[in-house]
């Protein structure tokens, strides 16, 4: 793809830490990632985005960085991040890495200048703590030895940047340069909503979100300001210097368009995620309201709204999609813990349902690493090798993030199921009876979800009203449990929330699951020309 390849593309988030180990140390690194990118050419992604690989404490999985431009050790070196990018633009795919502006870490030179009272005020220290909260629970603030306070709006091994001292921009605009110049084609930007803080800290109010006094989308001191437009377009404007068109894709999540609008407007962010559809229960009606909204978005404003339905944020859909819909909009700690019951075969098909109907809407889509293979979230890990800071932040309250995060299972009967090429213990521990669900199997399967993604990316390149097509799309009648749409030339969509088969309206592309004559049964997604 050329000229704004974005707007279109299938991108594959790698976690790298998960993907794997080439080494043999349990974790996975660079040259692991570089051995399997022909997965990615025979799935048929665009592109890679690639999550933190920086040095790092790894106090929350390397979103703590302590050196932008350079390679964490465990994950090898400059050289074979170089080596990435060409063998990954030789078989046609495009890398994009993580940029993450908000914080770094308590190791990182400038933070170790601030804490012997040198260039304190890029960071942002105050006399007295206000009454702000960590993401991650308990308080935003810590405090070090002559007295002072440090804000991190996360983990305390991440205090936040304060961007409105000019050194603090100038180096992400070096940092911006250096990835580019190592032919990166673009960054997802973590939490871009959060980098400038309103002027004086204000405490948060009753009327605060978190208070049952507060109006959705509520502004919080440290969301959301105005600084913000300028900063992203003058981002806009060091890429647009670069060849390949590189792109932007902001993580920021929202609930109303109207708080997302800003952003994509003019010069500024190529592409905002649309995270809505994750917390959105199975049912044809709230699905479609979703849809609508993000497309309506996308036109308004000429930006891109990439389609996500997971991450390494939010549990597997295979598990989310098979617990009671009404514990899905905020899957509880007591879901995540299996104190409900997961019907695993119900959520594998609705997973696999819902993937087609993501891959068949307009514009970009993001899959994450595994997701591929129908994986569950790993509910089972034993409490004391949890990793998430999260986790004991809540006082274990909240199980946190790494059941997403488990190490991919690649070929055999037992772990490490090839993701090392000897038996050793994996940093996140794998569960027992993922044999079935290593890469290896599922290539031998026709029936398998590799298979089904596989045929339909390479549909979504071949057919001329998917991927590139112009957008548009019309919506079709078929029943409230039925959410169908057209899109031209010659393709339309039919997904079944319902419990009963439904008639299908043209010949079958492909379908999810087994059909029931010409019926498409319950929980299916079929492609129709």
């Amino acid at each position: 793809m050329s000229g704004e390849w974005w707007r279109d593309a299938v991108v594959y988030q790698v976690y790298p830490r998960s993907f794997a180990d080439a080494d043999g140390d349990g974790q996975g690194d660079l040259t692991g990632l570089v051995s399997h990118l022909d997965h990615l050419a025979d799935l048929g992604v665009d592109a890679l985005w690639l999550n933190p690989f920086y040095p790092s404490p790894l106090a929350d999985g390397g979103y703590d960085i302590a050196d932008h431009c350079d390679v964490d050790p465990r994950y090898g070196t400059l050289a074979d991040f170089d080596t990435l990018v060409s063998e990954a633009r030789r078989l046609g795919v495009r890398v994009i890495v993580d940029i993450v502006p908000n914080h770094c870490s308590v190791e990182h030179p400038w933070f170790q200048e601030a804490l012997r009272g040198v260039g304190r005020d890029r960071f942002i220290f105050r006399d007295e703590p206000n009454n702000w909260q960590s993401k991650f629970g308990g308080p935003a603030w810590t405090r070090v030895a002559d007295g002072q306070w440090y804000l991190h709006l996360f983990d305390s091994g991440q205090p936040d940047w304060n961007w409105r001292h000019p050194e603090v921009a100038a180096r992400f605009e070096q940092v911006l340069r250096f990835w580019l110049d190592r032919g990166v084609s673009g960054f997802r930007i973590d939490v871009a909503n959060l980098l400038f803080k309103q002027d004086g800290l204000p405490d948060l109010s009753e009327a605060s979100p978190g208070s049952h006094l507060a109006p959705a989308d509520a502004a919080l001191p440290y969301e959301h300001q105005p600084e913000l437009l300028d900063l992203y377009r003058s981002w806009r404007k060091i890429l647009r210097s670069y060849p390949g068109d590189p792109t932007t894709v902001a993580e920021i999540w929202f609930g109303s368009s109207d708080l997302a609008r800003p952003y994509l407007a003019g010069d500024g962010l190529s592409q905002l995620f649309d995270f809505r559809l994750m917390p959105t229960p199975w049912s044809a009606a709230e699905f479609r309201a979703v849809i609508e909204d993000s497309h309506r978005l996308a036109a308004e404003t000429g930006g891109s709204v990439p389609w996500v339905l997971g991450n390494h944020d939010v549990p597997r859909q295979v598990t989310r999609y098979g617990i009671h819909q009404d514990l899905v909009r905020a899957p509880t700690a007591e879901v995540l813990l299996g104190r409900v019951e997961v019907d695993l075969p119900l959520g594998t098909r609705r997973a696999r349902a819902a993937a087609l109907l993501q891959l068949a809407l307009p514009g970009s889509a993001y899959l994450y690493q595994g997701d591929e293979l129908g994986l569950p979230e790993h509910l089972a890990i034993p409490d004391g090798e949890r990793q998430d800071p999260m986790y004991e932040r809540t006082g274990r309250t909240y199980i946190g993030r790494d059941g997403c995060r488990v190490p991919l299972p690649w070929s055999g009967q037992e772990p490490p199921y090839g993701f090392a090429d000897r038996p050793v213990p994996t940093w996140l521990p794998q569960p027992d009876g993922w044999g079935a669900l290593s890469v290896a199997a599922q290539r031998a399967d026709e029936q398998s979800t590799l298979a089904l993604y596989r045929r339909a990316l390479a549909e979504r390149r071949r057919h001329p009203a998917l991927g590139t097509g112009d957008g548009s799309l019309t919506w079709l009648d078929l029943g409230p449990d039925v959410l169908a749409f057209r899109r031209e030339p010659g393709f339309t969509l039919v997904t079944n929330f319902g419990s009963r088969p439904v008639p299908l309206p043209g010949s079958v592309l492909l379908a999810s699951g087994p059909l029931d004559g010409d019926r498409l049964p319950a929980d299916t997604t079929a492609w129709l020309s």
